[in-house]
């Protein structure tokens, strides 16, 4: 039988309850760690021998096809709040770009970086990539793990740290006083103090095919499409009780609930931050255990 796993942002100003999420968490199995989830629900799609891909390298490959180069990353637009010994991403510090402010950024980047063995493509998504003519050898973190806390932890890490490091310390300055955040102010928009760099691999000629389906709006699990009627990944980048969690919930949770009672789904796996917990057709029956309020399993 198929299984679905549910991944979402554990980290709110104002954590909201969430009644389904909370019975669901109260009558799962204990938490397992997980030190990369995109991994570790990825194994639903593909048989477990496959190789799962970077998350830049599907990105890209999805939104522009295959590119020559050694080695691509996202380049993610974030906003950063100076503190007094401390850089802290903002909790909503992720942002968003249009395709046409993209693709102004990427030309006028190019300019500047014109020479220096890295380029920068937007997407049409408007997802921004830079691309390398020698492979990195680092590690990286995805700016969602770093959302109101301070940054340092999670700056890349590894034999080719400190390229990456300076690139997106000259890039902040690139940005200070660029155009793109004349434009955004006039729009009452959060400026952007840099680029993540992060997600990092060698670009691929084609997507591995998956045997399920997604959901959501992942960077990674968007360039993967399949069929609805197997295993599913379903990403919400909000955290529970959110606006956009409410249609999340009603559009997947609930029927997910719903056929684990029926015994027609074998089982779902909740996970945020590094914990994974997994409810089955036998657990969702354990009505005794109590529920409390969800980001206490995650603390």
């Amino acid at each position: 039988m198929s299984s679905q796993y549910f991944r979402f942002l554990s980290r709110s100003a104002e954590p909201r309850r969430s009644a389904l999420l909370e019975q669901l968490l109260a009558r799962a199995d204990a938490f397992r760690t997980v030190s990369n989830w995109r991994a570790d629900a990825f194994r639903l799609l593909v048989p477990q021998t496959a190789s799962v891909p970077a998350a830049a390298s599907a990105a890209l490959c999805a939104d522009c096809g295959a590119v020559d180069a050694a080695w691509v990353c996202l380049a993610t637009p974030v906003h950063y709040v100076a503190e007094m010994t401390n850089v802290r991403m903002s909790s909503d510090g992720i942002l968003s770009l249009t395709p046409a402010a993209a693709e102004a950024l990427a030309m006028h980047f190019n300019r500047v970086w014109n020479g220096s063995g890295i380029r920068m493509l937007a997407g049409g998504s408007a997802h921004l990539y830079c691309i390398f003519e020698q492979t990195l050898h680092v590690t990286t973190r995805d700016p969602q793990d770093a959302l109101n806390r301070h940054i340092e932890a999670y700056l890349p890490a590894g034999t080719d740290a400190p390229r990456l490091r300076r690139l997106m310390s000259e890039i902040e300055m690139w940005l200070f006083e660029h155009e793109a955040n004349s434009s955004r102010a006039s729009l009452n928009l959060p400026r952007m103090s840099g680029l993540w760099l992060w997600g990092g691999g060698a670009p691929l000629a084609s997507l591995p095919k998956i045997q399920g389906w997604t959901a959501g709006d992942d960077v990674f699990f968007s360039a993967f499409k399949g069929e609805k009627s197997d295993s599913g990944v379903i990403v919400a980048s909000d955290a529970p009780g959110s606006a956009r969690w409410h249609d999340m919930e009603s559009r997947w949770l609930k029927p997910a609930a719903a056929q684990l009672r029926a015994g027609t789904l074998a089982r779902v796996d909740l996970s945020a931050d590094d914990r994974c917990f997994t409810v089955n057709a036998h657990a969702i029956r354990r009505f005794w255990r109590r529920s409390k309020p969800w980001w206490e399993f995650f603390a």
